[in-house]
C-alpha cells in the first residue's frame, strides 16, 4: 500500500467516525480529500515533509486536514482520530461490510444497543433488538440478518485489486535478489480471480536460507508468521504472503501445479497417467517401467520438519518434464494453457484439440470508453483525462460522465441542458490536449453515461441520447431485484436503440454488495442480437460483467467492452484488472470492442 493510499485510507476513517456520531459536512469534506490524495502523482510524505501549506496544495485539502496529514506522517497517528476511536470503540470495516449499514446506522446500534462486532450485530438481530431501537424496524432487522453471511465471507477473502499491488511489490523485491533465478506469483491471483485467499510466491534458487532471510526482512511485511528451509509466510498490508523455494529444474511444474484450480490439476493428473506418466510439484515422471506401488502416492511438502527421502519418493521415474510450465503441457499433448483459463471448464479438452482461444491482452486495448471527469463525480477536469489517455498511448479516448436519474445523489449527474454544454467544453480541452503534445492523435468522443431505472427504462431523453457518440447504460439504484425482473429490465436496456455498451451490468461491488443476479445467457443472447456491447467493468471493486457473464457473451456472440470507470488519471491503468476477466470468460481480441480500431470502432457505434 503506497502512503497516500494509507493517509486516504485514515481520512476515509476519520470520515466514517464523524458521521456515525452525527457530525454533519464534515464527513463529506474528509471523503473529498481522502480521494484526492489518493490519486495525487506526488508522494504524500515529500510534500509533508515541506510543511501544511504543501500538503493543502492538493485539491479539496483544507488547512485542517492538511494538518492532520502532516501529524500522521510525522507521528504515525492522528490524537483527534484515537479520540474519536475510543468514543465509538467500533469495528467499522466489518459492520459497514453488511449491505445498508453505514456509519449513521453503526452509530445508532452502538449508542443504544452497545454492538461493536459483526457478531454483536448478528446477536441483536436475532433476539429481536434492532427493530426497537428508533427509526429502524423488523424490514430492516431482517434484511440487516440476511446480508450478515454476505459480509462474513467478503471478510475472508481480499479482492484481487487489493492483493495484487502487494504480490507485485513482492515479486520486485525478489526478483532483484543475486540467488533468485526466477520469481512468479501462482495460486489463485495468477489466474486473477475476482477474490483471493492468501498470496502464493514460488522461487526458483539453488539457494534457501538467504532468500528467506530476505523475504522476512522485506520492509513491507509487517510481520513474519512463519519461516522455515523452504517456505516462508509473512504478512503485509493485512494479507498473508506465502513464499516457496523450488529446484530450477522444477519451477515450471511447481508454477503450473500452484496455480491451477483443483479440478484443473485432476484432469491434467489423470491425463498423465493415461500415458503411463505422473504429475506432481516436481515433475512430470515416466513411470511406465516403475512398480505400481513406487508409483502411486501424493506429493509431500519438501519444507522444514518434511523428510527428504519422502520427497525424493515423489520424483520416482525418468523426469520428462519440470523446468517450464510449457514444457509439461505440451509432453501431455497439450497447447500451453493461459492461467486465467485453470478452472477446468474445458480448457484441457481445447488445449488438445488446438482450440484454446486466443485471448485477448492488456496491450491490445486502443481506448477507453467509460471515463469521468469532475463535470460529474470525477476528480479531474476533462483535459486532464484526455491527457492521461494520450500518455498511455491510445488511439481514443470517451468521456461518459453520470446523466441525472436513479441512483445519482449529492446532486451527481448531468441533465440534458449540461450535457449539450459539456459537448462545447470537451472540444475545447482536446484541442488543447492536440496542441500542447503536437498534434496528438488520440481522437475524443462525447458519451454519455445514463442510469437504467427498474423497469429498464433509461434516465435521459432520446433526443440527447441520439446527439451523443456512446452511450453506457447502467443500473445504480434497485439492486436488489428478483432474478426475473433484473433480466427483464436488462434485456430491455440493451435493446433500447441508442445503448451502444451495457455499463457494470449487475452493479455489484465485490466483498460489499452482490448486486443484481441476472439469467446472463438471456442478457448475453439479447445483446449479441441488438448489438449492443457488455461491459467489463476494470475497476477492481466491481469487475462486472464477470468471468461467467463474458463466457456466456463469448458464447452468445456478443461483443464486450473492456472500461475502467476511471473517475481519475491512474485509474485508466486498472484496464489490466478488466481484460484478464475478460481472458477468463475466454474473450478473444476481435470480441473486444475497444482493442478495434478507431473505424471499427465507429462501425460499430453506427450499426
Amino acid at each position: 500500500m503506497s502512503r497516500n493510499d494509507e493517509v486516504a485510507d485514515r481520512l476515509d476513517e476519520f470520515a466514517d467516525l464523524l458521521e456515525a456520531t452525527g457530525v454533519e459536512y464534515k464527513p463529506t469534506a474528509y471523503r473529498r480529500a481522502a480521494e484526492n490524495v489518493r490519486d495525487h502523482p506526488t508522494a504524500v510524505d515529500s510534500l509533508a515533509a515541506d510543511g501544511e501549506d504543501a500538503v493543502a496544495e492538493i485539491d479539496r485539502v483544507g488547512d485542517a486536514i492538511a494538518a492532520k496529514i502532516v501529524e500522521y506522517v510525522e507521528t504515525g497517528s492522528i490524537e483527534e482520530l484515537e479520540e474519536r476511536r475510543e468514543e465509538l470503540p467500533v469495528d467499522m470495516a466489518a459492520l459497514t461490510a453488511v449491505e445498508g449499514v453505514g456509519p449513521k446506522t453503526v452509530g445508532s446500534l452502538y449508542e443504544a444497543l452497545g454492538v461493536t462486532t459483526l457478531d454483536e450485530l448478528e446477536a441483536a438481530a436475532e433476539a429481536g433488538e434492532i427493530r426497537e431501537v428508533s427509526g429502524f424496524g423488523a424490514t430492516t432487522e431482517q434484511n440487516i440478518l440476511d446480508n450478515i453471511p454476505f459480509a462474513r465471507e467478503s471478510r475472508e477473502r481480499t479482492r484481487l485489486g487489493d492483493a495484487r499491488p502487494v504480490a507485485d511489490a513482492a515479486l520486485s523485491y525478489l526478483d532483484a535478489l543475486d540467488a533468485v533465478a526466477a520469481a512468479e506469483v501462482c495460486g489463485s491471483i495468477r489466474r486473477w480471480k475476482a477474490t483471493i485467499g492468501d498470496i502464493d510466491l514460488l522461487v526458483a534458487s539453488d539457494a534457501r536460507e538467504p532468500i528467506i532471510e530476505a523475504f522476512t526482512a522485506w520492509p513491507d511485511a509487517d510481520a513474519t508468521i512463519e519461516a522455515g528451509t523452504g517456505k516462508a509466510s509473512v504478512r503485509a498490508d493485512d494479507t498473508r504472503v506465502d513464499l516457496r523455494i523450488v529446484d530450477s529444474d522444477e519451477f515450471g511444474a511447481a508454477l503450473q501445479y500452484f496455480t491451477g484450480s483443483r479440478a484443473h490439476n485432476v484432469s491434467l493428473r489423470n491425463r498423465a497417467i493415461e500415458r503411463g506418466l505422473k504429475l506432481n510439484e516436481y515433475g512430470l515422471f515416466d513411470v511406465s517401467d516403475v512398480a505400481e506401488s513406487d508409483a502411486d502416492g501424493e506429493s509431500r511438502d519438501d519444507d522444514a520438519g518434511g523428510d527428504p527421502a519422502e520427497a525424493t519418493a515423489t520424483r520416482v521415474g525418468e523426469r520428462v518434464a519440470g523446468a517450464t510450465e510449457d514444457g509439461v503441457y505440451e509432453a501431455l499433448g497439450l497447447d500451453p494453457i493461459p492461467p486465467e483459463l485453470r478452472e477446468d471448464t474445458g480448457e484441457v479438452a481445447a488445449a488438445a484439440e488446438e482450440e484454446l482461444p486466443d485471448l485477448v491482452a492488456p496491450g491490445d486495448i486502443r481506448g477507453d470508453l467509460h471515463t469521468h471527469t469532475d463535470w460529474s463525480d470525477g476528480g479531474f477536469t476533462i483535459k486532464e483525462m484526455i491527457t492521461a489517455a494520450a500518455e498511455r498511448g491510445y488511439d481514443y479516448h470517451v468521456v461518459t460522465d453520470h446523466a441525472t436519474g436513479p441512483g445519482m445523489v449529492g446532486g451527481v449527474g448531468l441533465d440534458e441542458d449540461e450535457i449539450a454544454e459539456q459537448a462545447d467544453a470537451l472540444t475545447e480541452a482536446a484541442d488543447a490536449v492536440a496542441e500542447g503534445t503536437g498534434g496528438n492523435e488520440i481522437e475524443v468522443l462525447h458519451g454519455i453515461e445514463a442510469n437504467i431505472d427498474a423497469d429498464g427504462d433509461l434516465s435521459t431523453d432520446d433526443e440527447t441520447l441520439a446527439a451523443l457518440d456512446l452511450v453506457v447504460a447502467s443500473p445504480h439504484s434497485g439492486l436488489s431485484q428478483a432474478a426475473e425482473r433484473a433480466t427483464e429490465r436488462l434485456v430491455r436496456a440493451v435493446e433500447h436503440p441508442y445503448v451502444d455498451v451495457l455499463g457494470h451490468p449487475t452493479g455489484r461491488l465485490i466483498n460489499e454488495r452482490p448486486g443484481l443476479d441476472p439469467d446472463v445467457e438471456a442478457v448475453a443472447e439479447a445483446a449479441a442480437a441488438a448489438g449492443t456491447a457488455i461491459e467489463v467493468n476494470a475497476n477492481p471493486a466491481r469487475l462486472d460483467a464477470d468471468d461467467g457473464f463474458v463466457r456466456a457473451a463469448m458464447e452468445a456472440g456478443a461483443t464486450v467492452a473492456v472500461n475502467t470507470d476511471a473517475h481519475a488519471p491512474r485509474e485508466l491503468d486498472n484496464v489490466r484488472y478488466g481484460v484478464h476477466t475478460a481472458r477468463r470468460g475466454w474473450a478473444e481480441t476481435a470480441d473486444v470492442l475497444n482493442a478495434r480500431s478507431l473505424d471499427d470502432l465507429l462501425a460499430f457505434l453506427d450499426a
